[in-house]
């Protein structure tokens, strides 16, 4: 008989409606198995989840299910990265409170997740805008602050002239704020920071533990912490050039051993020496002010145009009082790093020869590849930046560029230089201090007091937590904190006097900064409980985006460090493993220059090609690339849109099946309707040999025709567990739909009735198996199948969320077989497979038969016949 179509729409309600009651996810910390917590990046509650967020929480829901499945505690919480410009974008924009605006679209999100089937402990859920959780936040900062981990000074700040605040370097793409996209300006604000350069060496030595971590991910970590050993160096001025007050410029270079290949000097917008000059040259004022609207990205510098202005300053190099360098503000020369002033060394650095080239400055090549003639050796567009041996440097000819450096480094820490050393050996980190000061209002208030007697004075402890105040307006742009008429006035902790509070607000990577800690036990009055934090703690799987590894992630790394030092943990690293996962792409679509969207449009096949149309009036659609899924070229499917008609089960086998987890996977209709009758045919088999099967104990097969049924279920077994430990999750999708093959044959014949005993017990512990395994990537099927096979599991009456992973025996998971390369004369003809076990007359026999071996024969007897055991066979004729 067959069996009814499945119904996702009714079976996923209901099954999610069981776990829910049932408290299936709910994780208990007093637990004694050994934990393992999973962690997906929280959302930033925008208003609807789409695919990257299916694609993102099924891997860590299929992490989770399988280690519950193993035996292990699962930790696997969710929560909302809730602060934000955005929520204060739509306030002014559509005239809704930041709060209201966010825990609406929290609803809405959380509804669609829920509709995931995740296997998420909802009883831990927070968002970080709520007061519970940003009062934990205060609590932590005025730790740090005690510790003497937080600071106030005055710096240049990057500028967003649109979201009205500051961002950090690493929040400026391309010269444009990372989420307005407008044009970053350079400004001087009295900031707070958090000092995460006080942990530079040891975030830098902490990457080298972190070997379940990508390679990429660490390596761009190394590079944005950039570690350098240098030489600082004290460059006199010209006194007849240089302006008063000024007698020397120094330098910090990496590269001290190409000193007499130095071309110029060239120093920031922003230095001493640079605002001095400006005062009495109105076109240095008017450069620097260009200078100060560029960004500081690491991506800006490498790709702007390297601009300098030429002071009329000279500057006298080190082992030369005649050799007259001319003094340059360059816009590729910040504040921030070094010194704030380097020497150009053109034929050894590209920016440098960049530079030289644009402003006509003498280019000495002063290291010479191996195998070149240092007569004829030059440099035109493309700087040499390798190893060689040094030339064109007088005492240094010859050396190697490390001799080299260590003898320009002793020369002149030996030199006095106005009573001083002229240079010392230093390290240096591109690391800077995190400035954490926003101006705006939907962010975790600062608890500091501002007192014109007592100068800043932190919130007491007992008076926490400085809450947002709700009646605030967003009629026009700035911090609505600044104009508040009550919550900013405040009495002193100390004297009582008049006092004003911090209305700056934090960074929300503050927020994101420490959330996996306060998972572990968010019902504390501390931020967190110490041991049990420790018992939790590093997260095992952490899963998130690659656009993440610097700010989230380094952030992460530097707060987990200072929750140490002020003992709310006892650890270093926040996530043992990392895995980041490749984006939902789709293709893009459009109809009169316009994009549509793929709801709109009909695929079909004309003549082999694929021609698109409009679904409205059959107007032609031009099909565009494959890109990510952006609202702006509207190639965006909608989760509910799938959920409502394949089910979640389709959605999630879907995105796991398709690529691997760390490329992107391209989302197509095509694709989705075939997991959609992958789904269904599940469903078929196991509903239609139900009822032969339903009763039967299950047993596997020791011989006959059901060993081939339990060797594909055990085999399946060991496969997918591996692959679901490295996180190959298409590759054990594909393993399933092998095995799902396999007995298709034998189930279909025992719902007819036409099997044996032994089986029907066989085709039993395969169908529990395979439920089991799909459990973890399709859920509510799962259960809906164990269902109808009367819901137990060896006999034992279970969820599938609750069933132990399935054992495999070993003895069936053997390949009895063996795959021999077959070479005639020394080259490779054929294969041979036989038994592993053959003796070797059985294996000479067998070769001897092989077609392409009596070919080669011709009816003559080989001269000798090689077998190596489980290798190789040569036949010599």
């Amino acid at each position: 008989m067959a069996a009814e179509r499945y119904n996702p729409r009714t079976a996923e309600a209901h099954w999610q409606k069981v776990w829910e009651d049932d408290q299936t996810f709910k994780t208990d910390n007093n637990d004694p198995r050994e934990k393992y917590y999973v962690l997906e990046m929280f959302p930033y509650p925008s208003g609807r989840i789409h695919m990257g967020h299916v694609r993102n929480y099924a891997m860590g829901d299929v992490v989770a299910r399988y280690r519950r499945a193993k035996g292990y505690n699962v930790l696997h919480p969710m929560g909302w990265d809730a602060f934000g410009m955005p929520a204060e974008n739509a306030a002014m924009q559509n005239k809704v409170h930041p709060k209201e605006w966010t825990y609406q679209n929290i609803a809405t999100m959380k509804r669609q997740l829920k509709s995931m089937g995740l296997s998420l402990d909802w009883s831990r859920e927070f968002a970080t805008c709520d007061v519970d959780y940003y009062h934990r936040q205060q609590m932590l900062f005025l730790d740090l602050y005690e510790k003497g981990l937080v600071t106030r000074k005055t710096s240049k700040v990057n500028w967003d002239p649109v979201d009205n605040t500051v961002l950090a370097n690493e929040q400026v793409v391309d010269g444009r704020g990372w989420r307005s996209g407008a044009l970053v300006e350079q400004r001087e604000l009295t900031q707070w920071f958090f000092k995460i350069t006080d942990f530079s060496e040891e975030l830098l030595a902490g990457l080298e533990t972190l070997d379940q971590w990508p390679e990429k991910v660490r390596v761009m970590q190394k590079n944005w912490i950039g570690k350098s050993e240098g030489l600082q160096v004290r460059f006199a001025l010209d006194s007849k050039t240089a302006p008063e007050g000024f007698s020397e410029v120094e330098v910090y270079t990496t590269r001290p051993d190409t000193l007499f290949g130095a071309a110029f000097v060239a120093i920031a917008a922003d230095h001493p020496l640079a605002k001095k000059l400006a005062t009495e040259n109105a076109a240095l004022s008017t450069f620097i002010d260009e200078c100060r609207k560029a960004g500081t990205s690491v991506a800006v510098l490498e790709t702007t145009e390297k601009k300098g202005f030429d002071t009329g300053v000279k500057v006298k190099h080190p082992f030369d009082d005649n050799w007259d360098l001319p003094l340059y503000v360059a816009n590729f020369v910040l504040m921030e790093y070094g010194t704030g002033a380097i020497f150009g060394c053109p034929a050894h650095d590209q920016r440098d020869l960049d530079f030289a080239n644009k402003y006509g400055l003498k280019v000495t090549p002063v290291v010479l590849p191996k195998g070149e003639d240092a007569a004829s050796f030059s440099i035109d567009t493309t700087a040499y930046t390798d190893d060689g041996v040094m030339i064109n440097s007088r005492f240094l000819d010859g050396m190697t560029p490390q001799d080299a450096f260590n003898e320009v480094a002793n020369r002149l820490e030996n030199t006095d230089f106005n009573g001083r050393p002229q240079a010392m050996r230093k390290v240096q980190y591109r690391l800077r201090d995190w400035g954490i000061s926003r101006q705006r209002y939907w962010g975790c208030p600062i608890p500091m007091i501002h007192c014109d007697a007592c100068g800043v004075v932190p919130v007491p402890r007992a008076d926490l937590p400085v809450k947002l105040p709700d009646d605030v307006e967003f009629d026009r742009p700035g911090n609505p904190l600044d104009r508040h008429p009550t919550w900013r006035h405040v009495k002193c902790p100390k004297c009582g006097g008049d006092a004003r509070r911090e209305t700056d607000t934090m960074d929300t990577f503050v927020d994101s900064s420490w959330y996996y800690a306060r998972f572990t036990a968010p019902w504390e009055n501390e931020p967190t409980d110490r041991a049990v934090a420790d018992r939790w703690l590093p997260v095992d799987q952490y899963i998130g985006g690659i656009e993440h590894a610097i700010l989230h992630l380094l952030y992460s790394r530097f707060f987990t460090r200072a929750m140490k030092a002020t003992g709310h943990v006892g650890f270093d690293e926040p996530f043992k493993g990392l895995f980041t996962q490749g984006m939902v792409v789709h293709e893009t679509y459009k109809a009169d220059g316009q994009w549509v969207s793929p709801a709109e449009v009909r695929i079909e096949e004309v003549d082999g090609k694929r021609v698109a149309s409009l679904i409205s009036n059959g107007a032609p659609v031009e099909i565009g690339s494959i890109e990510k899924m952006s609202k702006s070229k509207k190639n965006v499917v909608d989760p509910d849109d799938i959920i409502a008609s394949y089910g979640a089960d389709t959605a999630r086998w879907f995105v796991l099946s398709d690529s691997p987890p760390e490329r992107d996977v391209i989302w197509t209709e095509a694709g989705a309707e075939g997991a959609h009758r992958f789904v269904q045919r599940v469903w078929r088999l196991i509903a239609e040999a139900a009822c032969v099967l339903k009763d039967v104990a299950p047993k596997p097969a020791g011989e006959g025709e059901a060993l081939a049924v339990s060797k594909a279920a055990h085999k399946a077994v060991k496969a997918v567990g591996d692959d679901i430990e490295k996180l190959a999750f298409n590759r054990a999708v594909a393993r399933l739909y092998e095995l799902v093959n396999t007995l298709a044959t034998p189930l279909q014949r025992a719902a007819g009735g036409n099997v044996d005993d032994t089986m029907k017990a066989a085709l039993r512990d395969a169908a529990e198996k395979l439920i089991i395994m799909i459990g973890p990537m399709m859920p509510h099927l799962a259960e809906q199948c164990l269902a109808e096979l009367g819901g137990t599991v060896n006999g034992v009456k279970t969820l599938v969320a609750r069933a132990p992973w399935p054992t495999f025996d070993p003895a069936l998971v053997v390949e009895n077989e063996v795959v021999l390369p077959v070479q005639i004369n020394g080259k490779k003809r054929g294969d041979l497979t036989i038994a592993r076990d053959a003796d070797q007359a059985t294996i000479q026999a067998a070769v001897l038969n092989l077609d392409f071996v009596k070919a080669a024969l011709g009816g003559a007897s080989p001269k000798k016949v090689i077998v190596v055991p489980q290798r190789i066979v040569n036949v010599v004729v």
